[in-house]
């Protein structure tokens, strides 16, 4: 059976005087669509999220932007901290008039959601997380680098030249600070303010994000619920595409009636 997928283009964009670039969906699909928000994970870019961009695009609005510093975006001087990358995801959002956003973020990608949902949870629908860090119960470097050398074996081979070409790309000083603000955020505090429904996605054999880690992050949500990918790894989104979007199709439906009933509901509060 063939797969169904989508074209993706390139999309540059002003913020903050920064050249930002995105991955955009070009497929039609109905104007009111919602729309998908693809947000990379530590030093890498939006490049591992194609696979996944590709196999939404025939159904959503879907966007994969670069952050500042990293991929094919302009690199600030400066490494933007936690709340400035959720800040400039609210900007980048503005300038190319998007209003709300289902999020789907891979590893880092979850804390940078979690950071803008505590900050903008006005501007964020749904939130999809797949592989959250960093696990409390092993916030340091040694374990976590002993824990992405167990998942490397486990990952399609072809994502490693991808990954460091966006090193490369991000250089060393980038690299030390974000892995730095990587360990150093407590995303156990956030989760409770993600106010929206939110999936939780684990891949069944990722040892980066323990089955014990994936039930407390659950736990810690107001609204979530949780999916394991048998025989999955760490990054779904580049290893088992086909499997996350599925389970994220799945979830956008069983949850879009239940939104448009409620942006309903404060409409009419406001007749």
């Amino acid at each position: 059976m063939s797969l169904r997928k989508g074209r993706l283009q390139s999309q540059y964009t002003i913020v903050d005087g920064l050249r930002m670039h995105a991955r955009v969906s070009v497929e039609s699909v109905p104007k009111d669509a919602p729309v998908v928000i693809l947000v990379h994970g530590v030093v890498v870019s939006s490049r591992y999220m194609i696979p996944t961009a590709e196999l939404l695009a025939p159904y959503y609005r879907v966007y994969a932007p670069d952050f500042p510093g990293y991929g094919e975006s302009e690199k600030p001087k400066q490494v933007l901290e936690l709340p400035e990358l959720a800040a400039t995801l609210c900007r980048w959002m503005d300038t190319v008039g998007i209003e709300r956003a289902t999020m789907l973020g891979n590893s880092f990608g979850c804390q940078i959601i979690a950071e803008f949902a505590m900050r903008y949870g006005d501007r964020i629908e749904r939130a999809v997380l797949q592989g959250p860090t960093i696990d409390r119960h092993a916030r340091n470097l040694p374990q976590q680098l002993w824990r992405f050398l167990l998942d490397a074996p486990l990952e399609d081979a072809s994502q490693a030249p991808l990954q460091a070409y966006d090193y490369w790309l991000a250089g060393l000083p980038r690299i030390v600070r974000t892995i730095q603000m990587s360990l150093s955020d407590c995303i156990e505090a956030k989760l409770p303010y993600l106010r929206v429904p939110t999936l939780v996605v684990r891949g069944k054999e990722d040892p980066v994000v323990s089955q014990q880690w994936a039930e407390e992050v659950v736990n810690l949500l107001p609204d979530a619920r949780l999916a394991v990918i048998p025989g999955g790894a760490h990054t779904l989104n580049y290893s088992a595409p086909l499997e996350l979007s599925r389970v994220t199709r799945a979830f956008i439906d069983a949850t879009q009636s239940h939104l448009q009933e409620k942006e309903s509901l404060n409409e009419n509060t406001f007749l």
